[in-house]
């Protein structure tokens, strides 16, 4: 479990204060809005994957994908919107396109830099998906891009007023167990997870360096709790999986003191970290609190069923229920 900071405790109204808060710059138009710019993996993605060679198990161009509101698959793995839309709405911003989506090239509001199945390791998903330096090098192109169309003060205010969103990890500690890897042979669990969050912390100072100063978090939730995860024990009956949500725990540790020795090493240096972890577990655990008839515990039907190689799917009637 990620320890408390004085930063620490995530709410939508910090994170929205950080894209509305005013700019202290007065070299260009004031404008309440901040953008946003997110990086991770399928909590995130917006369709990246759609324009990359990749595998179906890192798509979400097909039914029942995007049902409910979007009415058709746009390439997040959502009924739905995904958190970055929601938050987006509420700061009063349109939905952040995805980078590589063709034809768009405004980004004066944010863009969409995550991908599916993306780790901050460069190994993980190797050749399927876009990991977190690459996506970096996006952000860096994207930056060039601002200054050309908005010039070099605008498109700094730009940068420096925008929040950066993190969604980064759990493919790093999920791909051992649903691939042949043996890294977790080669590495000791807390070693494996220094490389994670060496890699993120490369790529926060990078961002910092260009001029970002607002950061958000989610720390990774319960893994051994995925139904990739829970199947690949058959003889745990479905339990979850201790050793991989026990990486999870090891990942949240080190983020939250990562983020806490950021905040004092980095002038104006400011984050919110969202504890998706504790959140999910309580909607776990305590399911009809929050409106729902049983505990599905992330229940993706497609993905389950595409790791036993069915050949057909079904969703929920009522994806609300």
């Amino acid at each position: 479990m990620a320890g408390p900071t004085a930063s620490s405790n995530f709410s939508l109204p910090l994170l929205l204060l950080l894209l509305v808060a005013p700019a202290s710059d007065c070299r260009a138009e004031p404008d309440p809005k901040a953008a946003l710019f997110a990086f991770g993996d399928s909590y995130l993605d917006p369709g990246n994957n759609n324009y990359i060679n990749t595998t179906a198990l890192d798509q979400a161009n097909f039914w029942p994908y995007g049902e409910t509101y979007f009415k058709f698959p746009t390439g997040r793995f959502s009924d739905g919107r995904l958190v970055s839309d929601f938050i987006a709405e509420y700061a009063g911003l349109p939905l952040i396109p995805p980078y590589l989506q063709p034809g768009v090239r405004n980004w004066r509001h944010g863009v969409n830099f995550a991908s599916a199945g993306a780790g901050a390791l460069a190994e993980t998903f190797k050749g399927s998906v876009i990991d977190l330096k690459t996506q970096l090098g996006y952000f860096k192109k994207a930056a060039t891009q601002l200054r050309q169309e908005l010039g070099e003060a605008k498109a700094e205010l730009t940068i420096s007023r925008g929040v950066y969103m993190f969604s980064i990890g759990s493919n790093d500690y999920n791909s051992p167990f649903l691939t042949n890897s043996t890294i977790l042979s080669s590495y000791s669990k807390s070693v494996y997870a220094g490389m994670v969050i060496s890699n993120l912390t490369k790529v926060i100072q990078e961002i910092y360096g260009i001029g970002g100063r607002k950061f958000g978090f989610m720390n990774l939730p319960p893994l051994g709790c995925l139904p990739g995860i829970r199947i690949i024990k058959a003889e745990q009956g479905g339990r979850c999986l201790e050793e991989a949500s026990s990486l999870a725990n090891l990942h949240n540790h080190a983020l939250s003191k990562l983020l806490a020795k950021l905040e004092h090493q980095l002038t104006g240096f400011k984050y919110s970290l969202y504890d998706f972890n504790s959140n999910l577990r309580r909607r776990m655990n305590h399911p009809h609190k929050y409106g729902e008839n049983r505990c599905t515990q992330c229940f993706n039907p497609i993905l389950l069923m595409k790791y036993l190689h069915a050949t057909k799917v079904s969703a929920c009637r009522n994806v609300s229920a």
